[in-house]
Parts: C-alpha cells; structure tokens; sequence
C-alpha cells in the first residue's frame, strides 16, 4: 500500500504544485489504482510515472470545485485509449454525476468501458472482503468529502511445518486453510484454520480529507490512522483568514492528527504563496505539534507498512 501524490497544491496549477490528485496504489492487495481528485492535468502528471490508467478502478471526489475535477473527464477519456476496459466506479458528491454527463455528452466522448458514478452521503460507501471505505462532510464552502480507507484484517501466516507433521500436504487443504476455512480431510478429522495460522496481520487506515476547515468530522475520519493526508492551505498565525477561506493551517492539521491519534500527517494543497524555501518551515511549524509530519510534493511517495 503506497500512496503516490500527483498533484499538491491548492486553487490553480503552478509551476512547482499541480493541482490536488492522489493516487492510493494497492497493486499488491488488488492490482489496482485508487484515485483521490483529479485536478486539471492530472492525465499529464500521470505520464511522469509508472501508473497505468487501466489499473484505476476506483475514483473519490472530495468536492466539485474545480482544482479537484477538471481533470477528470479528459483521464476518464482518455483511458480509453490506453488499454483500460474495466469498470470504473467514481464517487463524490451531489453533482458528479451531471458533470461528467454534461462534459461526456457535450465532447461526444465514448468510453470503451463502464462507468458507474455513485452520489454519496456520509457512512460506508464502499466494502467488500479487503477493504472499507468510510465518507463523512468536513467543514468547506461546498458540500466537502474526507475519506478512511480501512483495510481489514488479514489472516495470520500458513504454519506448513505444522500442517505437514499432522499429515496434510501442499495443496488445496492449504489454500482453504489460509482462507479461514474450517476442513474435514478423508480421515474424518476436523481441521480448525486458527490451530495453524500465526497472528492476523492488522489492516492499515489511510484518510484522506478534502479541503475543509478544523472540524471533528476530521477527527473522526483520522482515529487511529496510520497514515493522514490533510490541507494545510496556510501557516500558522493565519487562522482568521483559513476560516474566512475555509481551509487548514499547518497547526491546525497537526492538532486534528495529534487528536486522532495518527501515526503520521502529510500536509497538502499548499498555496503557491510558498515557495520551496518555506515549504520545510511549513512542516516543521506541524511539527511542533505532531513530531511525524512532512509536506507532500508533486510525485512524492509514501509506503504504508504493517503495524
């Protein structure tokens, strides 16, 4: 589980900063991509590095305004053309689902594979047998979107040794052992999975938040995450004009990851007002708050280990 950023700044693009996109890369959990936002050029960003279009499956819209989706029809687009046949799911909030129809229809733009939009509302809008994904409304000018990403539990590791000394080979036992299941081989003994697999390998949290002002649904979204992407629009001392703007300052973000109780903050959707010579001063401001904080750059890289 990695988590790669192609797009960091906030408001318009800028010759340091592109716009806000953040790519949840699960290729070893599920070969595939998650995307969060697709500010303008977000397809152009993306040919910078080893992300192939094809593995998206699944996009989350933070919000509808425009540094966060006007990239999203033209990568929806061109996908296409890029091998990708799968079934794209995006979520977001009321109004996704007009905007790509309008900019599909009007530019008569075909895709070669299914695209499903969800409208969404707060509470679990996504889980299947790996993953859970959580949406609840922050604190923005517009309806705005933070996401939990949760990963489950997944079981402990095959005992082999123990499983061969009480007689079961490599095989098939094995698989459905690893799978959890419970097996009654020819010799009518019972198989229970717990007596040969080590501990569960806890699952890993990453929550990704939309731009927002200092809000407990923030909290909430973050509790225990090991990894936790917040706006930080602004420095400290600057308070009064992030609320007047909705947005986050440095402190402000490390004070809603130290609540929570994360693991690590990654400060984004930085203003261009920051040059590159502020941007440490920006992360260290954080820092004296929560001590495991950096500031995200565009194609930036952050590996999720285990617990």
């Amino acid at each position: 589980m990695d988590i790669f950023f192609l797009g960091t700044g906030a408001g318009m693009p800028a010759k340091l900063r592109n716009v806000t996109s953040i790519a949840l890369k699960l290729l070893e959990e599920r070969g595939a991509i998650w995307l969060f936002d697709a500010g303008e050029a977000t397809q152009h960003q993306i040919l910078h590095t080893s992300i192939k279009p094809r593995r998206i499956e699944k996009i989350f819209i933070t919000h509808l305004h425009g540094d966060h989706i006007y990239g999203l029809p033209g990568l929806l687009s061109s996908r296409s053309f890029q091998g990708g046949d799968t079934e794209v799911t995006v979520y977001g909030p009321k109004g996704i689902k007009e905007f790509l129809q309008v900019s599909l229809s009007i530019s008569q733009t075909y895709l070669k594979y299914p695209l499903t939009v969800a409208e969404i509302d707060e509470g679990v809008i996504f889980e299947d047998e790996q993953f859970l994904v959580e949406a609840k409304i922050l604190d923005h000018g517009i309806t705005s979107f933070g996401y939990r990403v949760v990963e489950k539990d997944r079981p402990g590791t095959l005992l082999a040794d123990k499983l061969m000394e009480a007689g079961v080979q490599p095989g098939p036992i094995f698989r459905k052992i690893k799978n959890g299941e419970t097996v009654t081989l020819e010799d009518g003994r019972v198989i229970e999975p717990e007596e040969f697999l080590g501990p569960a390998q806890k699952g890993r949290i990453v929550t990704i938040l939309g731009d927002t002002r200092f809000c407990e649904n923030a909290v909430s979204l973050a509790k225990d995450a090991d990894l936790l992407i917040h706006e930080a629009t602004f420095s400290k001392g600057e308070e009064k004009l992030a609320s007047d703007y909705f947005h986050s300052t440095t402190h402000q973000a490390a004070e809603i990851a130290k609540k929570a109780g994360c693991k690590q903050l990654c400060l984004t959707h930085i203003s261009s007002r920051y040059d590159r010579a502020a941007w440490l001063e920006l992360a260290a401001e954080a820092q004296e708050i929560l001590e495991n904080t950096e500031i995200a750059e565009d194609f930036k890289e952050i590996t999720i280990p285990y617990r």
